[in-house]
């Protein structure tokens, strides 16, 4: 039950429209290493651009700023939207060190934009740090720190052509606006890696880019995402809310992923099955270890598959799979036919139910991937 209130919350505040999640440092590391483990160059002389991120509050920023040089990262570029209620007011990114002080007659909360062209020890201390990016923005030394004319918003005029300069997007963009968010992402052609729900894999325009190989999951779904912080507004209960060390308010869920077009090893990794009559003498899943044969659907022809590791070996038809397959998926090894005929219409609002794939005597799944094995 506890997972699924802090998943209630998220779906809460996304109809609201109230997106002010912040992930967490070691979640942002995590990922990204895997990309750099298969690709040590993955975003050498890049320009990286984390436009739905307050720098005050935003790990995406902290991440590549302290890890510019390793990354050798050719700009980094940032921007917050306007009616943050952390913007600045508070320099928790900067520590305690108070040499950023604010340009006089600025506004109390603004849309600010950081440009980071170079990083290194300012105050001789020996190493890099938060403190030394304090410094440079006040001195304006090779990176800049500005205000925006407008409020942030990412499909503004500032924020495209600040797009259009970078090379690679990374950040956490707002629920409520995610099919929008990605679609400016393809229409500029641009690489990303962001985050988003299991959901928006149901999403007709995103599901298609998978199936067509332009997009596909990061290196995990599900709890290798740990925890957002939240709001001090926002609700804590259940046992996948807690406080950390540091004071932040997380909360933990089950139900997000990585979405990406940037290459990474797990996506070529194989995934290791048992022919069918294996699955059906020795299946670990009490829905298929000693039955006759699969379930097939009275309304499609295909066999259904509940669980992403029963699926058999030597099956040559169409096969319909949890969604949750997607975060095995090797287009190498597998071939995406379809999802569940027509299930895009239960997530575009105000269509419809539709007929969904149907087995006699079972309830309807809620959601198959319908896919195939690749010709050998």
């Amino acid at each position: 039950m506890a997972r699924k209130a802090s998943i209630k919350n998220l779906k809460n505040a996304r109809r609201a429209k109230n997106d002010e999640f912040y992930t967490q440092y070691s979640d942002i590391q995590k990922e990204i290493e895997k990309y750099l483990n298969y690709n040590p160059d993955t975003f050498r002389n890049k320009i990286v651009y984390c436009n739905c991120d307050d720098p005050y509050e935003s790990n995406f920023f902290r991440y590549f700023v302290l890890n510019f040089n390793k990354l050798g990262l050719k700009q980094l570029i940032t921007t917050s939207y306007k009616p943050s209620p952390v913007a600045n007011t508070q320099l928790t990114l900067f520590g305690n060190d108070k040499t950023l002080a604010k340009s006089k007659g600025r506004p109390k909360i603004t849309a600010n934009k950081i440009i980071i062209n170079e990083v290194k020890d300012i105050d001789g201390d020996g190493e890099f740090n938060l403190k030394d990016v304090a410094q440079q923005l006040k001195a304006n030394k090779h990176n800049e720190w500005t205000p925006l004319e407008g409020d942030g918003d990412f499909r503004s005029d500032e924020c495209i052509n600040l797009l259009k300069q970078s090379d690679i997007v990374v950040t956490n963009p707002p629920f409520s606006l995610f099919r929008e968010y990605v679609k400016q992402l393809f229409a500029y052609n641009k690489k990303f890696l962001i985050i988003g729900t299991i959901n928006c894999l149901t999403y007709k325009e995103i599901f298609q880019k998978i199936k067509n190989n332009k997009a596909w999951l990061g290196n995990g779904m599900g709890r290798w995402i740990s925890g957002f912080i939240v709001p001090e507004s926002y609700e804590l209960y259940g046992s996948e809310a807690r406080i950390d060390e540091n004071g932040n308010r997380i909360v933990a869920t089950n139900n997000c992923l990585w979405l990406t077009n940037l290459d990474h090893g797990r996506r070529h990794q194989s995934l290791p099955l048992m022919t069918m009559a294996d699955n059906l003498k020795f299946s670990k899943h009490k829905d298929i270890k000693g039955k006759k044969s699969y379930d097939k659907y009275n309304n499609y022809d295909a066999i259904e598959v509940p669980f992403t590791d029963a699926i058999p070996s030597d099956y040559k038809g169409v096969m319909g799979v949890p969604i949750t397959f997607l975060d095995k998926y090797n287009s190498n090894q597998f071939e995406i036919i379809d999802i569940n005929p027509h299930f895009f219409s239960i997530v575009e609002k105000g269509l419809p139910k539709p007929k969904q794939l149907k087995i006699t005597g079972k309830n309807d799944p809620f959601a198959r991937i319908l896919i195939k094995h690749k010709k050998k």
